[in-house]
């Protein structure tokens, strides 16, 4: 694993005493955490971004965290810790059933579940999305992300920087779809944003200047006020 790495951990649980803690815990001993206090903030939390494991209360209003185990199995999701009481045999033994990876009991000792995350982290190490091979045109460009360039129909070669091509990827893979500045964050750099981070707006302002007819008044990454930034282009695959 990437020594730079710092993984995207999920915490998810109703009890808020738990789920802070654990989150602040984690952390501090380097990983990237995202809270959710059940199972459809998780399942937000999971399409947005990219999770490289899962903490998972067992029980939990509304669905419960053996349906989201196994949803998360079923759609090829990130390995499963999940976190039982005691005195719940049965779903531990139904959690390694449909797939979990390993199980806590609470009340837990947080070092003894960095371990085990940790453990899990180093069997089934975390997934970069890979940069895609083919060339694709969009607004009268073909950039091709192998060498980080684009070529304009006017013959001109834009050479764009390491950071300027993963955010182009990004944006390439997701045509039209309104993407927000965390999202952006950790799809691109693989770390969670800030406080008034505006990192992906510098990114998205230098890429604007290289591609934009004019920067400031964009038409092919248009801003989502509230929302973020969008890619407003048709994608071909460049054979």
């Amino acid at each position: 694993m990437d020594e730079t790495y710092e993984p995207h951990i999920l915490v998810v649980d109703d009890a808020r005493d738990i789920r802070e803690p654990l989150g602040a815990y984690l952390r501090k001993h380097g990983h990237r955490v995202t809270l959710a206090a059940d199972a459809s903030a998780a399942r937000t939390a999971i399409c947005n971004g990219s999770i490289d494991l899962v903490v998972l209360d067992v029980m939990m209003p509304g669905e419960d965290g053996l349906s989201l185990c196994r949803w998360l199995r079923s759609s090829g999701g990130p390995p499963v810790i999940l976190l039982t009481a005691m005195a719940d045999d049965a779903d531990r033994i139904v959690g390694l059933e449909i797939g979990a990876d390993d199980y806590v009991v609470k009340p837990f000792n947080p070092r003894e579940l960095l371990a085990r995350v940790r453990a899990i982290l180093r069997r089934v190490p975390p997934t970069r999305d890979p940069v895609p091979s083919g060339r694709r045109a969009f607004a009268g460009f073909v950039h091709d992300p192998a060498t980080g360039t684009l070529l304009a129909e006017d013959g001109r070669e834009i050479t764009l920087t390491t950071a300027e091509n993963r955010l182009l990827i990004v944006l390439l893979d997701r045509p039209g779809q309104v993407l927000g500045r965390d999202q952006l964050l950790d799809l691109t750099q693989g770390r969670e944003a800030k406080p008034y981070d505006r990192a992906i707006d510098n990114q998205v302002s230098r890429l604007r200047r290289k591609i934009e007819p004019d920067a400031r008044r964009a038409t092919i990454i248009v801003t989502e006020w509230g929302g973020g930034y969008r890619l407003a282009a048709d994608v071909v695959d460049v054979a």
